[in-house]
């Protein structure tokens, strides 16, 4: 339920970030599922246009942080050093910002990269290599896209030949990146860990990413290694799953955590939203159920992160839904 190609969607309304979540769901035929016994209580949905994202304090969530993905065969110091300086770059703001320039205010990829760029002085520094052509391959989102020109921006720098591809989703370009039809990629932590968990080890392997970045890296570089493939250095910009309640409900029940709301809104008037698989997802209700002890009234089925999800937010029909920690409409 993530990160295949989608596109980032925009929300009437302002939205800030007090940290990152997890989530996905089911329903009845009505939309709204309801557990047989829930305790009284809980926290009854407050309409607003602004939203908060809860902290995902005890790291229910896979660490999905933006990371070069690199064909061994074209992987030298110079190239890796040059998308280290773009790792080194972003971080979540940043990176809802970029999504911002482009989803929201209509820049290009290449423009708000270029802007971002100038910004943060990012080929300040940067080593030249021996050149080379190199091609930087994109999902076809609009994230994926800036990213991919932040790396052609980098690598230019560096004095290679550096051009940019919008391939399509992973199962498309990630055997492009292994047969060095393209060189490099900007990849997602947990998710390429876990496709590569499932090419190397099969259907049934044991899950190889965590809500450890160092264990989920470690994981994705010996999994990569037997595909070819090298991975710069993680940035500390994630595109995770994520819980976000009204900044009205935030401020009424005093929430910052998804523990504060566990222990201030469990119970029958507190309604989830998220997209109908969430019930049976261990990073959804299963997850919010079981590591922090969260009950739930009621729960609605939406969507993935996007305008159902938000406008039941808004509009004061769901207390706590899924949105995805990187969502353009969650600058500030």
């Amino acid at each position: 339920m993530h990160k295949v190609s989608r596109a980032v969607v925009g929300l009437v309304g302002l939205v800030t970030v007090a940290g990152m979540v997890a989530g996905c769901g089911k329903a009845g035929s009505s939309g709204t599922a309801a557990p047989s016994a829930v305790a009284a209580g809980g926290c009854a949905p407050v309409a607003g246009q602004q939203l908060v994202v809860l902290d995902d304090d005890k790291h229910l969530q896979n660490t999905d942080n933006v990371i070069p993905a690199i064909n061994s065969k074209a992987a030298t110091p110079e190239l890796i050093a040059a998308l280290n300086k773009v790792s080194a770059a972003l971080d979540t703001p940043k990176l809802v910002a970029l999504n911002k320039a482009t989803d929201i205010d209509h820049k290009s990829s290449a423009a708000a990269a270029a802007d971002f760029a100038q910004s943060a002085n990012l080929t300040s520094g940067i080593t030249k290599g021996s050149g080379g052509n190199i091609v930087i391959g994109a999902a076809n989102f609009s994230e994926n896209q800036t990213l991919a020109e932040l790396y052609k921006i980098a690598l230019t720098a560096a004095g290679f030949n550096a051009t940019t591809q919008t391939i399509g989703n992973r199962e498309l370009y990630e055997p492009a990146l292994e047969q060095g039809q393209i060189q490099v990629v900007p990849e997602y932590a947990a998710t390429l860990a876990e496709f590569l968990n499932g090419k190397v080890k099969g259907p049934s392997a044991s899950p190889a990413a965590s809500s450890d970045l160092n264990t989920t890296v470690s994981a994705l570089k010996s999994l990569g290694q037997q595909k070819g493939l090298t991975f710069g250095d993680a940035s500390q910009a994630a595109d995770e799953n994520a819980f976000a309640v009204t900044k009205a409900t935030a401020d009424k029940y005093q929430l910052k955590t998804l523990s504060d709301f566990a222990s201030k809104c469990s119970g029958k008037d507190s309604v989830l939203g998220g997209p109908p698989e969430c019930p049976q997802r261990p990073f959804c209700q299963q997850g919010l159920e079981s590591k922090y002890s969260i009950t739930f009234g009621s729960f609605k089925s939406l969507d993935s992160g996007g305008n159902l999800t938000k406008t039941a937010l808004t509009g004061g029909q769901i207390t706590i839904g899924l949105v995805f920690s990187s969502d353009a409409s969650l600058a500030s």
